[in-house]
């Protein structure tokens, strides 16, 4: 028997309670739990903090296979954990790609190994990404990943046709198809958004239109075949209100905002810094209202990361020659805290919804966000939403320092986190070994 006493916390923000894990799941919940303890249940004095169920990105980029330079599944995935999440979504763009069932279960595989977080990969929509063919879907559903999320993101399936055949195809195994909304002809040579600050800097404008144009079309195409759509890294006001008609309209869609278009504007790219160079680009600041009104209403269902860790030499440059992309794993809790909680726009039930439940409900894990009840796979992050920090690229647990918050001072600490009743983190730092940490 494994067991392990949490003490004094308090689910979902509210009263104090013991938590008592029993071989991986939630064994007692409240203030009778302590006496229920085995005799060599480990305890942890957590009073005070704030225990939610474990977090799960649906888009993360852990780079392998191909791009161990700027991640690994193992470097990566230790970030996730030391960020409070127990599970993530692989995303496809990696060399080789995977758009086939040996190179999903390879991910699954290196995720086991790793032992931080359940891993489960994302399947590619089409052959290479290339737009042109769709992948080995089915194959992928069936193999030992199981995947459900399927999507090109880092580009767009502009083809509407192949669009229409990828939603139609993933009905029959309840999968979803996880939309890069992003016009490439709208959108060539684009290196930020397009407006004022493009204009004053001279840099060639990314308008909000090459999103909302491919978003339209696909809540259609959705609605058409009667399948499930996701919006990856939706970023403009536009997008909301397509979002919105179309689930007042009853079509089956799903979206997501990144914590760095909760916070950050154009007004970022001033300092001509790479750092703050991402895809879809940072957007004006009525956007950002946009879609922090639109995550505190429904009409945005999850925050994902959009994780996309680079090699320093890929950021540490001009901007044109900088690479897109921001991390994101270690920092996503505190940015929900700092832009939803505090001003009051989230509780911590709603934060469990948007970084947990939801994310896991759209991935059809069964294992994963289940909440904090009897029962329950015991998968928990505990934080200190008191505590404030300055983030430091260069002391992250991922590989890459590329993170747009360097010098920021936010709010919050994750300091244990558990998967399946296993430590992961203890007092804000992995655990030595993840895999052996239950005993």
């Amino acid at each position: 028997m494994t067991a392990h006493l949490l003490t004094g916390v308090r689910p979902y923000g509210e009263d104090a309670a013991d938590i008592l894990i029993v071989d991986g799941s939630i064994a007692a919940l409240g203030a009778g739990a302590a006496s229920q303890a085995p005799r060599e249940a480990v305890r942890h004095d957590l009073d005070g903090l704030v225990a939610l169920p474990g977090l799960v990105d649906i888009h993360t980029h852990l780079r392998q296979p191909g791009g161990e330079s700027a991640e690994t599944v193992f470097t990566g995935t230790r970030a996730a954990a030391v960020g409070g999440y127990t599970a993530v979504f692989a995303m496809a763009n990696t060399t080789p790609v995977q758009d086939n069932a040996g190179v999903v279960e390879q991910v699954l595989r290196l995720g086991k190994e790793a032992g931080w977080v359940d891993v489960h990969p994302v399947g590619a929509v089409s052959e290479g990404l290339a737009g042109k063919h769709l992948s080995e879907m089915g194959a992928m559903a069936a193999s030992a990943a199981r995947v459900r999320v399927f999507s090109d993101d880092g580009k767009c399936v502009s083809d509407p046709v192949l669009m229409r055949r990828a939603l139609e195809y993933v009905k029959g195994f309840d999968g979803v198809i996880a939309q890069h909304a992003q016009d490439p002809r709208l959108t060539e040579g684009s290196q930020m958004h397009e407006g004022v600050v493009s204009a004053e800097l001279g840099l060639r404008g990314w308008p909000a239109v090459a999103e909302e144009s491919i978003i339209a079309r696909d809540v259609l195409l959705a609605e058409h075949v009667g399948s499930r759509l996701h919006v990856c890294h939706l970023s403009t006001a536009g997008s909301v209100d397509i979002i919105r008609w179309a689930k007042a309209r009853g079509i089956d869609v799903t979206a997501e905002v990144t914590p760095h278009h909760l916070l950050l504007t154009d007004e970022m790219a001033r300092t001509y810094s790479p750092l703050y160079k991402v895809n879809p680009p940072l957007r004006t600041a009525e956007d950002v209202e946009a879609v922090r009104q639109a995550l505190e209403d429904g009409t945005i269902d999850v925050v994902g990361t959009d994780h996309a860790p680079h090699p320093l030499e890929s950021k540490d440059c001009e901007w044109a020659a900088g690479a897109f992309g921001m991390t994101g794993l270690e920092t996503a809790l505190s940015v929900v805290i700092e832009t939803m909680v505090r001003p009051g726009r989230l509780t911590w039930r709603d934060v469990a919804r948007v970084l947990s439940t939801t994310p896991a409900r759209i991935g059809r894990l069964t294992d994963q966000g289940q909440g904090l009840g009897v029962g329950a796979p015991a998968n928990i992050a505990v934080v200190d939403p008191e505590v404030r920090r300055t983030v430091d690229g260069r002391a992250q647990w991922t590989r890459s320092a590329n993170t747009p918050y360097a010098g920021l001072e936010l709010p919050g600490r994750v300091m244990a986190t558990f998967l399946h009743g296993r430590p992961t983190v203890l007092d804000g730092a992995p655990v030595d070994n993840p895999v052996d940490s239950g005993a």
